[in-house]
């Protein structure tokens, strides 16, 4: 009982001690500052991985990923490195070499250290692509990356500066690379990396962050635009006269909204545009103001070009947030013309556009490193275009189409190129408007079976335009798709020809007047339909007559890719007859149309006998009824 005691008494006064401390304490014991610290350990491979864990090795996709490996033959120090097999251009087992590092496990504290640094060679005189840390597949939150690192075949120590090592607190990405085969034809190579570590060099001097690689930036953009910073990265002097520019994530930086009521910017450096005004982006990293700016004039709301409406079955897209869009090499080629932008230049909801600034000329090209299209099947080119400053006369905008052939290649002989010129009296300042060409109309396009380039010409007479939904389509001769099911109820309805509600019985839909269209009833998408081919006119005998004077509006959905001219009727008796002309062609499919029945005075509203269709080409017909 003795010992028993004793014990009670022990943990009374140790439970005791424990409350005094605490009492003492300012801190709450929910203070971060009070959790577990983690690891401070500063090596990551010598000779051997060290503290990552069994399971480290991350490839990225496409990458080959057996690249890696530990050699005990080779070595800076000690018994051994790692090796990175860096694959052939054309291995199937992929075509470079790239991973992370991440430790299997709680994360290291790298807040002591100022550079990760490593021994490293080359079978041969070959530039990395990007050799850094920071990635770990889940936040990659503060990657740091040095980019284009040329190796010899001789070891050289590799510093990479740690942009805030006070963020590294718990980080589980220690080293990540990716090596491609761009600088060597296509031929694989090897590069060694040994001692690898984390240090604190107390050489690593001059800090300057940059945000916009270091230079001011103005644009406009609307209500809704989202901008993401790019450019962002920090210069270091490494104390021995060498400059090292590590490419920095955007969570080392502080940034900061000039206007928060027009933008704001959050901790990945994507600005949201909410206002109409003027703001300015800065950034600090560690404290050090940034080099760049980023400034902007908001006009306001925003009207998006219109949602297409074409079958994605039919469409070979190059730009649109609407259908899967082709590879392409660029949206601007560069060719030495002052067009400085054009590539997703503006995000505004989500809805990507191009802007085109001192536009003369611009290249889209698709041949280079990806198919050229084959369009061969294609009817149609599709491109909305806003212009966004005062249009003069003379101003115009050329849309050329090229070419290249069989071949693959230009100059070739094989090359055929056409261009359709927009003139200014066809475009509006501020407005979006829909073009859609024949590309029969692109005169000296021969072949379309391997398209390469879309060009589009101002010679500076238009020089800031805004570009979406640039597609190829074809337009069916036939719908695929019913026409759009009818949802008026039926107590607000006569119908003439519609399965969704009760016909007027003992019409006649084929009767003879001398017409020599031929009429029949398909079924489209299992959807009763009415066919005119070869219209000249077309009459259609209702089954009784009609008192339509308590409704308010014909309906009729329609479908046509090749009329020029079409025109309904409603006749009463007498005959009395009005026409009423409707838009052809419909190339962007069923159009439904609501014609008030006041447009077709003097017709006897109270006496509908027959309606009559003339025009030409080849119609289809449905949904035919007066509603109120």
């Amino acid at each position: 009982m003795k010992t028993i005691k004793n014990i009670h008494t022990k943990i009374t006064f140790f439970l005791g001690l424990i409350l005094v401390i605490l009492s003492g304490c300012d801190r709450e014991i929910t203070d971060p500052n009070n959790l577990a610290t983690f690891s401070t350990t500063a090596d990551v491979f010598i000779d051997s991985p060290i503290g990552l864990g069994s399971n480290f090795y991350f490839p990225y996709g496409g990458s080959k990923p057996t690249a890696w490996s530990v050699d005990e033959k080779e070595s800076y120090e000690g018994t051994a490195s790692m090796r990175f097999d860096v694959p052939n251009g054309n291995d199937p087992e992929g075509n470079y070499a790239g991973a992370i590092f991440r430790i299997d496990g709680a994360g290291r504290d790298l807040s002591n250290y100022d550079a990760l640094t490593f021994w490293a060679k080359a079978s041969q005189g070959v530039t990395i692509g990007e050799l850094g840390f920071g990635e770990d597949f889940e936040e990659n939150k503060y990657v740091a990356t040095l980019q284009n690192t040329s190796l010899s075949t001789a070891w050289q120590k590799i510093i990479i500066p740690i942009p805030d090592a006070s963020k590294l607190t718990q980080e589980r990405g220690v080293f990540r690379y990716s090596a491609g085969t761009q600088g060597t034809n296509g031929a694989g190579y090897t590069f060694w990396i040994d001692e690898m570590k984390f240090e604190k060099l107390g050489t690593i001097a001059q800090p300057r962050p940059q945000i916009l690689n270091g230079v001011e930036k103005s644009e406009q953009t609307f209500i809704g635009g989202v901008i993401t910073l790019d450019g962002l990265n920090q210069i270091f002097n490494l104390g021995n006269g060498t400059e090292q520019t590590v490419a920095a994530a955007p969570a080392y930086f502080d940034f900061t909204s000039s206007n928060p009521s027009v933008a704001t910017v959050d901790e990945k450096g994507k600005i949201t545009v909410s206002g109409t005004g003027n703001a300015e982006i800065t950034a600090k990293l560690n404290g050090i103001d940034a080099k760049g700016k980023y400034s902007l004039e908001s006009l306001g709301a925003f009207t998006p070009a219109p949602i297409p409406t074409q079958d994605a079955a039919n469409v070979i897209s190059v730009f649109s947030d609407a259908y899967t869009n082709i590879a392409v090499d660029h949206y601007n080629g560069y060719w030495g013309g002052s067009t400085t932008q054009g590539q997703n230049d503006i995000n505004i909801n989500g809805n990507q556009i191009i802007n085109y600034k001192s536009l003369n000329y611009v290249g889209i090209e698709f041949h280079i490193n990806v198919p050229t299209v084959n369009a061969s099947s294609m009817t149609n080119f599709h491109i909305d275009i806003q212009v966004q400053e005062d249009i003069n006369p003379g101003d115009f905008i050329r849309i050329s189409l090229q070419d290249i052939g069989a071949d693959d290649t230009f100059g070739g002989g094989d090359d055929s190129a056409g261009s359709i010129t927009i003139p200014n009296t066809n475009l509006t300042k501020g407005s979006w408007v829909s073009f859609d060409f024949k590309l029969s109309d692109f005169t000296g396009l021969n072949n379309k079976s391997n398209l390469g380039q879309i060009v589009l010409v101002s010679d500076a007479t238009i020089t800031d335009v805004l570009i979406d939904n640039m597609y190829f389509y074809e337009v069916p001769t036939a719908p695929t798709v019913a026409a759009p099911t009818p949802t008026l109820p039926a107590s607000d309805v006569i119908s003439i020809f519609s399965d969704a509600y009760t016909d007027v019985a003992g019409s006649d839909f084929n009767p003879n007047w001398g017409q020599s269209t031929v009429v029949t009833q398909e079924l489209i998408a299992g959807n009763n339909t009415l066919k005119y081919t070869g219209l000249d006119y077309q009459g259609l005998q209702i089954g009784s007559a009609q008192d339509v004077t308590g409704m308010t509006h014909l309906h009729i959905d329609y479908f046509t890719t090749n009329s020029t001219a079409l025109n309904a009727y409603l006749i009463s008796s007498g005959p009395v007859e009005k026409a009423k002309a409707l838009a052809v062609p419909t190339n962007s499919g069923w159009v439904s149309i609501e014609i008030p029945l006041a447009d077709f005075s003097p017709v006897n509203l109270a006496d509908i006998i027959q309606m009559k269709f003339d025009g030409n080409g080849t119609i289809f017909l449905d949904n035919i009824y007066f509603h109120k």
